[in-house]
Order: structure tokens, then sequence, then C-alpha cells
């Protein structure tokens, strides 16, 4: 399989690559917070304290910084090096998202890329693993099913327009 044909244009990368990183590490730390906090084991939330994470977008040129701070992650700025740096595709990191891809196997076919602490990135691993469903459900972002949670408020509006 050509993964090469999953990749985002260089051209959507390079224009990615100009937006502030902050703002999209916070807005990232939302959204993993929102997918993760619940379940993380106490233990694996002592392992990450004061932990510097990046999780680089390679295809959108994009990186986004976090720490493990008291029971939550929280955005940092690029201060060098992180503890844990994960690399992958955008198209790869929503197929381990939707668990539809193993990480060992992007590991081993060089499509996912950890530098840094090799303990912490196993633990971040070996927790991800433990976790029974799908972190993150495309299918709720559907047009149909975004539109159908409008349309109740919508119905309301028409109705007391009338």
């Amino acid at each position: 399989m050509n993964h090469d044909r999953y990749r985002l244009p260089s051209r959507v990368g390079k224009l990615l690559s100009m937006l502030p990183a902050y703002p999209g590490s916070v807005l990232f730390v939302a959204g993993l917070n929102l997918a993760l906090v619940k379940h993380l084991p106490v233990d694996v939330q002592q392992s990450l304290a004061g932990k510097t994470l990046r999780i680089k977008v390679v295809d959108a040129q994009l990186a986004f910084d976090f720490i493990w701070r008291k029971s939550t992650f929280a955005p940092c700025r690029n201060s060098g090096e992180a503890d844990l740096m994960i690399g992958a595709s955008a198209h790869d990191f929503l197929l381990l998202a939707q668990r539809r891809e193993d990480p060992d196997t992007l590991f081993f076919s060089r499509r996912l890329v950890m530098e840094g602490d090799t303990e912490l990135g196993l633990l971040v691993k070996n927790t991800l693993d433990a976790i029974e469903s799908p972190l993150f459900n495309l299918d709720l972002l559907a047009p149909v099913r975004v539109l159908e949670r409008f349309r109740p408020a919508a119905r309301q509006a028409k109705d007391g327009a009338h």
C-alpha cells in the first residue's frame, strides 16, 4: 500500500507551518484532556508529572507541546527538546486514535517515530494500548450527525418566530 497518497500535500504543510504553535497546543490539549485524562491510572499520572511531550504531525509541519501538571495536560511553549516526541503523519495519527492501526506496526514500518525518553515512550504506548475503546470517533463529526445536533434548536427558533 502506498502511504504517501494519505499524506497532506507539501503546500498545505508549508501553509500550516506558518501558524503560531502555542494556540495549536492549547486546542490539542483541550481535546486530549477530554478524550484521555479519564483513562489514565494514578501511577501513569505520577510518571507523567512534569514531563514535556511533543506530538509532531510531520506532513502538516505542526508540533503540539504539552506537559502533565497535577491532574491534567497543559499546553507549553516549545522550549527545545521534549522528554518525549512522537511523530507521524496526520492520517497515521487518525488511524491510531480510531484503533484502526497498531502503534507497533507503524513504528516498525517507520511511519511512527519516538524520540527521547524510551521508558516514557513505552509507558505512553502501553497506556494507550490498555484503553478499550477508540479515543476519537470520526463518525460523530460527519455532516449529517453535526446537523442533527442543531435541528432541535432550529425547529424551536422557527416555531418561536411564528
